[in-house]
């Protein structure tokens, strides 16, 4: 005990010793002002310097570099000096002893600093944060797993370890800015119920954070990215602190961010106004080929014309100085701005073409469908990357890698597909999820149809390929036992990547599941069942009931996609107009801040089921809403453009029809002229069908083709008859087969129905194709039932003839179809 007594002071000393010694070198560091002055510092005191100060040292040398204007300039004169070798030599030398928080920091200053792909210090310092792992605390762990992110080691065993320790310490975890840097780098490794779990901690602590940091949000929402998940709350209050702070934004945030919406269909009008207002200022300020490409990438598909017009000639000039990467990405930039500059197109299709060797599998397939998307046409080129695509089948055996392959193939000018690439995708086919098996049969048809117009060989090959691709998918369908799998196969695929022989398994399987629907799934359930035209009573049923009863648990800006399924396949569910009340009632208070033209598609699609709120129709027919929305579609692509206008028509032309006690004016009449020019004439079907009711009707001037009514309805054929039945003739007639007439209908909105002798009636008949019926079923279509109800207000007795109808068994004789027509125009009209 006395022996323990004397050694203990000593101790004592020895350990208060070195504290004191260190600091007198601490503060000599302190008083270097750069690199050089540090370098003689390490070289006068390698001897002696302790673990503390070469933590230090690393410390200083990296605060010196973020003060640099040219980071890479700097961090290479740093790593090629000498004394950084040796700075390196110690620290691989003393980094057992060094603190946890000192071993990280080293770590992560060192990864800047590193030049090679292998460096045995960050191997070292990684092995031994692994072994202290359990203790380190959550910013401590946020630090190092950015290290391991930055080695790209997402998937590694050890970053399963940290995930593992973030899962048992989430409950008690207070600190959002290290959680957030934790969740962003463990997104890929955990599991669906876990990233429930971190989006419901994300919503408990955001207001604890300060809302001037950006950086927080800008993570949340890449961990959102990151997951696949559009999670309106959070969205929204991470968009509250971007437009709080608009002045802290610089070029790369305002990327960073409406790159992460874009993926995520995260629509912020007032956020891109803001960032179209800013980055529209720094246009002159910007001339090295790295900042003005991002720039371009980011204001390009939202700028004005003028905007857009600087920014291309911009972009012509320095064209040949481009990088492989910033030619993609101007590329991909021209495609979303639907660019037809030939000339700028040609200048960056030049600078790819030498690049070409270079690029991944999914990078030539984005030139794939950028380059079809803007029309580009070189033979040259287009030859090179169809090599390059086929040499790289060959040799792949990863199914994501070969389907971006095919698909980009199949996408060329010339798709032609041998027998080694049908046998390489045969062979990963087992391999394959839903997913890739849907874009394997899409690229598989695209063949088939490209073979079947030039009459190729290959084309018995190809379909043997797509039966096996049918064969399975159906496997993987019916193999699925839970929901959650289900769902993870189904919502990442693409309407127009549904294979028919699919679908009806695909509603199958969602059918077994529909107990699992709920609030949290429901916008996305709804939306995928609008994008099949698959009427299932069933699905539709269940997602009105979870509307109705979880209402209160559901975005407002989600209640949308729950709509639109009934909207579309023309359904009322049976307790529709609490369905209905129960969804307006909710979005009410936030009809103000929708984005202008989701709210106009909103009102449109409850038009179509004949639902007419008062406060929606009050809350877009107003001169301050209508100018926010023309602000937006100048920032809109132009086809999307065109679609809002023309929604906000349906719209107008429907609250005029229907509900006239609104007093809304009609204001599309320029519109409706401009988009109706160049609407083109019968095809031979129309023809045909245009003479046999010439001949029914008793001659020519007793029937016109493609009418125009007020309100701009088009009518394939129209006539009418006296009270006896009796055509009656039309005055003059100067139709030419394939030529659409003239309008006969006064070009103002009121009903002419006078213009008829007393008891006559006008009839319209519409011959509607498979798109105006559900897949399943021939049950209408919103839009068609809709034109129904609009022709009949309008007077018209309405007469629709479904292809199935008329291309059947029954009417397969001209004789039938005249009996047919016949019976439908003069005897009683069939319900």
């Amino acid at each position: 005990m006395l022996r323990l007594r004397a050694i203990c002071p000593f101790s004592w000393r020895v350990f208060q010793f070195r504290p004191i010694s260190c600091e007198p070198l601490i503060i000599q560091m302190n008083k270097c002002t750069d690199e050089e002055q540090i370098f003689d510092f390490i070289e006068r005191n390698k001897a002696i310097l302790s673990e503390q100060q070469v933590g230090c040292a690393f410390n200083m040398l990296w605060n010196l570099q973020k003060q640099k204007t040219s980071l890479v300039k700097n961090v290479e004169y740093v790593r090629d000096h000498p004394q950084f070798l040796t700075l390196h030599n110690l620290a691989m030398n003393k980094f057992k002893l060094m603190n946890d928080d000192t071993l990280v920091n080293v770590l992560y200053i060192t990864q800047q600093f590193a030049g090679e792909d292998f460096d045995p210090l960050v191997e070292a310092l990684v092995t031994e944060s692994w072994r202290r792992l359990e203790r380190f605390d959550i910013k401590l762990l946020s630090v190092f797993s950015s290290c391991l992110a930055e080695q790209h080691l997402y998937f590694s065993p050890l970053m399963g370890r940290i995930a593992d320790i973030v899962h048992r310490n989430l409950e008690t975890t207070q600190d959002l800015s290290s959680l957030s840097v934790l969740m962003v780098n463990i997104s890929s490794l955990i599991s669906r119920h876990f990233q429930e779990q971190l989006v419901n901690k994300t919503e408990l602590l955001f207001d604890t954070m300060d809302s001037s940091e950006v950086d927080f949000a800008k993570r949340i929402v890449q961990f959102l990215r990151n997951i696949r998940y559009c999670y309106q709350p959070l969205l929204e209050r991470c968009n509250n602190v971007f437009l709080s702070n608009v002045d802290q934004l610089d070029l790369d945030s305002i990327s960073k961010i409406l790159s992460l919406h874009k993926f995520l269909q995260f629509n912020s009008f007032k956020f891109i106004m803001v960032a179209k207002k800013k980055l529209t200022e720094i246009i002159p300020l910007l001339n090295d080929p790295a900042s003005f490409v991002k720039l371009f990438v980011a204001l390009g598909p939202i700028a004005g014309p003028e905007e857009k017009k600087q920014l291309k000639s911009t972009m012509l000039l320095m064209a040949e100085e481009l990088t492989s990467e910033q030619a993609l990405a101007v590329l991909r930039a021209l495609e979303d701005m639907e660019s037809r500059n030939s000339h700028l197109i040609k200048r960056i299709a030049s600078v790819l073409y030498k690049h070409l060797d270079n690029y991944k599998p999914l990078e030539l397939l984005k030139i794939t469908q950028a380059l079809t998307c803007l029309h580009f046409q070189r033979k040259e080129f287009f030859v090179k990357l169809r090599e390059l695509l086929l040499s790289y089948l060959k040799i792949s055996f990863i199914p994501t890698e070969m389907s971006f392959l095919v698909c980009a193939i199949s996408m060329l000018p010339s798709p032609l597909m041998d027998k080694v690439g049908i046998s390489r995708i045969e062979a990963v086919l087992p391999q394959c999820d839903l997913n890739k098996l849907t874009s394997f049969s899409a690229s598989v048809l695209r063949w088939i149809q490209y073979d079947h117009m030039h009459l190729d060989s290959n084309t018995g090959k190809q379909l043997k390929l797509l039966q096996k691709l049918d064969h399975y998918s159906h496997q993987r369908l019916q193999h699925i036992n839970s929901f959650d799998l289900l769902w993870k196969e189904l919502k990442y695929l693409k309407g127009d990547m549904f294979p028919e022989s699919l679908i009806e398994e695909m509603i199958a399987a969602l059918q077994r599941f529909r107990d699992e629907i709920n609030y949290i799934n429901v916008a996305e359930i709804a939306y995928f069942i609008s994008k099949t035209n698959y009427l299932s009573t069933l699905l539709l049923d269940r997602i009105a009931s979870v509307a109705v009863q979880q209402i209160e648990k559901i975005h407002p800006f989600t209640v949308f996609a729950i709509i639109l399924p009934f909207s579309i396949l023309n359904y009322d569910p049976p307790q529709r107009d609490e369905f209905l009340e129960t969804c307006m009632q909710h979005l009410n208070s936030y009809l103000g801040i929708f984005d202008p033209h989701m709210l106009v598609i909103l009102g449109s699609s409850l038009a179509t089921l004949e639902y007419f709120p008062e406060d929606l129709l009050k809350a877009i027919f107003n001169i301050k809403f209508l100018a926010r929305l023309d602000s937006q579609l100048e920032v809109l692509p132009s086809c999307q453009s065109t679609r809002v206008q023309f929604r906000l028509m349906e719209l107008n032309r429907s609250v005029c029809l229907e509900c006239p006690e609104f007093q809304i004016p009609w204001f599309h009449n320029r519109f409706c002229q401009q988009h109706n020019k160049g609407i083109g004439g019968m095809n031979r079907a129309q023809q045909q069908i245009y003479k046999m009711l010439a001949e029914v009707l008793g001659g020519i001037n007793c029937v016109k083709a493609s009418v125009l009514t007020p309100y701009y309805h088009t009518v394939d054929f129209e006539c009418a008859l006296d009270k006896t039945k009796k055509p009656l003739p039309y005055g003059s007639h100067n139709i030419t087969l394939g030529q659409r007439p003239e309008m006969p209908w006064e070009s103002n909105t009121e009903i002419v129905g006078s213009r008829l002798p007393p008891g006559a009636e006008r009839i319209a008949l519409e011959f509607l194709d498979s798109k105006a019926f559900c897949r399943n079923i021939p049950h209408m279509k919103g839009k068609s039932a809709m034109k129904k109800r609009h022709l009949e207000i309008l007077g018209y007795r309405v007469i629709q003839i479904s292809q199935f109808e008329w291309n059947s068994m029954a009417l397969s004789t001209k004789d039938a179809r005249m009996d047919y027509l016949r019976e439908r125009i003069f005897g009683e009209v069939k319900s």
